[in-house]
């Protein structure tokens, strides 16, 4: 046998655990959903971080419904919602990217060293942070979420004569040093740009119905692209669900990098065998 396949076989017998189920035959349907109730969901993925982390603490540190439901997709039935009491006042006068990193940063760090001595609970193994912006183009301005319905209707309209705006969303994953040694924790970060095109055929009207629905009004930038805001938008460049404010592909991603910096056991012995010599 040679060594790719040896290597291959080592990795497969990670996921071809007695414990995880095995999945859906594909000569069986999945299961259909019954009327008037939402469709089943697949089964989880069955990836060594994840099946870790399933049975430890993990804390989203964000009160958004919709980065809950996006971040469910991964299979963390254990995730507990801690919104981060950071202070969100940095300075607008910063670039988009500087002021999302920033302020994701900000209320990870705010959540871990809360959390991070709670006798309860114990100490999480890990902490995601997520911040989005909009941002007008034709002011380089981070939009806000409307303060009136005047304010509401003006912004989408600048949206719509602008034509393609940029939204950023910055993710901050922070899991404890495995060694503890110092500053005790690793971190890792990542901002996603999407570019979005409203359609310059809306109307007036159109805007004003949607804003009377409130659909956008606890949103930045003023719509949403996951329900009624898609009929403002013509097309997408980059990620669907960064625009809705946690792109779960990158969420993935980080979570893995942040995991494996925080299994620093091993770099460290190393470390000291150098020393040693």
């Amino acid at each position: 046998m040679t060594d790719s396949k040896e290597a291959l076989l080592s990795h497969a017998e990670e996921f071809d655990t007695p414990e995880s189920d095995p999945p859906p035959a594909y000569d069986k349907p999945m299961p259909k959903a019954t009327r008037g109730a939402p469709l089943p969901r697949p089964p989880p993925l069955n990836l060594p971080v994840l099946n870790s982390l399933r049975s430890q603490r993990v804390v989203l540190a964000s009160q958004s419904p919709r980065r809950k439901q996006i971040i469910s997709f991964l299979g963390l039935s254990n995730l507990e919602i801690i919104p981060s009491n950071a202070i969100e006042d940095l300075p607008k006068s910063l670039g988009p990217f500087e002021y999302v990193l920033a302020t994701a940063t900000k209320k990870a760090q705010a959540v871990y060293e809360q959390e991070i001595n709670n006798e309860a609970k114990g100490e999480p193994a890990l902490i995601l942070a997520a911040d989005t912006v909009v941002v007008d183009p034709s002011t380089g301005i981070i939009l806000e979420k409307p303060r009136s319905e005047a304010h509401h209707l003006a912004m989408l309209r600048s949206l719509r004569d602008a034509g393609t705006h940029k939204v950023y969303t910055a993710l901050v994953a922070m899991a404890p040093l495995a060694s503890a040694r110092d500053p005790g924790y690793a971190i890792e970060s990542t901002v996603e740009e999407t570019s979005v095109r409203f359609d310059g055929d809306v109307t007036d009207e159109l805007i004003m119905a949607y804003v009377r629905t409130r659909e956008g009004a606890d949103k930045a930038g003023g719509y949403g692209l996951q329900g009624l805001g898609s009929i403002l938008v013509e097309k997408i460049d980059g990620s669907y669900d960064n625009v809705i404010g946690l792109p779960l592909k990158a969420t993935l991603k980080i979570i893995e990098t942040v995991m494996r910096s925080a299994d620093d056991d091993e770099g460290l012995l190393e470390d000291d065998e150098e020393e040693d010599e």
